[in-house]
């Protein structure tokens, strides 16, 4: 409860909390490109991809203003933001594992086991890539990987673990040479399983990435 001079109000409650696949995939898009306030009720979401923008509400079944924003050394506002103020969504957030300043400080999620899926593909969309090539050494080789991203090791083996738990495939963690975050890849043969799983029932996924990885796997 919420005191305001003589009268008392209860937090806003703009966000139903109810696990679902759509609610877990956007926990996965917060977790990787989302941020909670130091004033313990607001939370953002940035991304330069409008879709996942909107996918974002969608999931939360909310409607927010989208604004812009720059980020870094570029000035020009190429970034679609949306902001909650909801206190009871807020207090969820912390209790699953979210923190504010989360980058190299989350250690892992709490997701049920039926929706762990749906949660890892927000994530990727928001911090995962997938990229492919063919390998000059063998005639007509087609390579290609999974990666999911993030600053902390601790979580980025948290997810190792709970994806070979869940498919018996283990992956490699490398640290980038280009920033500090660390990297959880899967080879050809690890992504084809755990592709597979991670589209398993989607309703909602970041069309782009889906149709590039379409695209490569009609070619094996």
């Amino acid at each position: 409860m919420v005191e305001i001079g003589s009268f008392s109000m209860k937090p806003m409650k703009r966000v139903k909390i109810k696990w679902s696949p759509k609610f877990a995939y956007a926990i996965g898009l917060i977790t990787a490109d989302g941020s909670l306030s130091k004033d313990g009720r607001h939370i953002s979401f940035v991304s330069k991809d409008l879709e996942m923008i909107t996918n974002f509400q969608k999931c939360l079944g909310i409607i927010s203003k989208i604004g812009k924003k720059s980020s870094g050394s570029n000035k020009n506002k190429v970034y679609h933001v949306v902001q909650i103020g909801d206190i009871n969504f807020y207090n969820f957030l912390l209790s699953v594992g979210l923190v504010p300043n989360k980058s190299k400080v989350i250690k892992n999620i709490k997701v049920p086991e039926k929706y762990f899926f749906h949660f890892l593909r927000g994530y990727f969309d928001g911090d995962g890539s997938f990229y492919s090539y063919f390998d000059p050494r063998w005639k007509s080789s087609l390579m290609f990987y999974t990666t999911f991203s993030c600053a902390s090791v601790v979580y980025i083996r948290w997810l190792q673990g709970e994806i070979r738990q869940r498919l018996m495939v283990h992956g490699h963690i490398a640290k980038s040479a280009k920033n500090s975050a660390y990297q959880l890849r899967y080879g050809k043969a690890e992504s084809l399983v755990l592709l597979r799983n991670l589209y398993l029932g989607a309703r909602v996924s970041l069309s782009r990435k889906r149709l590039k990885i379409k695209k490569v796997l009609q070619l094996i």
